[in-house]
């Protein structure tokens, strides 16, 4: 009975609270890894970008006046990540703060060794257990880079990463994903990008998956979506774990050999 009350105000919001078709055409031709959807996935894609829209605020910092084009192109890419699975995946926050460009970090946390951190950097995007996803619009609107960087996608994958608790790279899986395949093939590919830096080597992804295993996660995930051709290549066994969990195949969307 609850699921069928929530599927009919989810319809009600779609069909009472559009996205105007201008809009949503502008966006899905400036999102380029957007352009290999089907008609029913980009059908899927625009309701739930609707409903995100109609549950989460989306507000400006330092001045910043967020269009509504701005909210849409946030929320697609969000929405990218959950296009297979649910809105609920994003439940219990409710706000996205959107900075000009890069802001700074200044905060102190205490580790598990009781060890106590300041942290002060300028960042593009962060995320908050329970709390807001804050993001550099300058960051988001660059979706067509050589390097397959996407904030938007990089910290919503923190928030899935975040469903069990803090970050650490194994978002909670399918009932037929197993566990030890999903941490053995991100712990040998984790591994193999730390000892190709160490060694000076470049890497086919951000080196900043090599901070940790929850970064080393939301950077895949960003990989997984903008140019999915170099992790099937360089990472088959994350691919397939990823393309199990967002069950979703990328890929599969572009001729062979073509990264975005």
């Amino acid at each position: 009975m609850i699921w069928k009350l929530k599927k009919w105000w989810r319809n009600y919001i779609f069909q009472h609270e559009p996205i105007t078709e201008a809009i949503w055409q502008d966006v899905l031709a400036r999102v380029h890894f957007l352009q290999g959807l089907t008609q029913p996935e980009t059908l899927q894609l625009r309701k739930w970008t609707t409903i995100f829209l109609h549950d989460k605020k989306i507000n400006g910092a330092q001045g910043l006046i967020v269009t509504e084009e701005m909210r849409v192109m946030i929320a697609i890419q969000a929405c990218m990540l959950i296009l297979k699975l649910d809105l609920d995946y994003y439940r219990n926050w409710l706000e996205i703060i959107v900075y000009p460009g890069e802001f700074v970090l200044d905060y102190e946390y205490t580790d598990e060794m009781g060890i106590v951190h300041a942290i002060h950097m300028a960042a593009s995007g962060e995320s908050w257990l329970a709390g807001p996803v804050i993001l550099s619009w300058e960051d988001v609107n660059n979706t067509n880079n050589k390097q397959g960087y996407n904030v938007v996608i990089h910290e919503f994958a923190h928030k899935l990463d975040m469903l069990n608790g803090t970050a650490n790279g194994c978002p909670p899986l399918h009932r037929n994903m197993y566990p030890r395949a999903w941490t053995a093939a991100f712990k040998q590919a984790f591994e193999a990008c730390c000892k190709q830096l160490d060694k000076g080597d470049e890497l086919v992804i951000d080196p900043y998956a090599a901070t940790s295993p929850a970064e080393f996660f939301a950077v895949m995930s960003e990989a997984f979506f903008v140019k999915p051709y170099a992790i099937q290549q360089y990472f088959p066994q994350v691919y397939q774990q990823l393309s199990a969990f967002y069950r979703q195949n990328p890929a599969m969307r572009w001729p062979i050999g073509v990264n975005l």
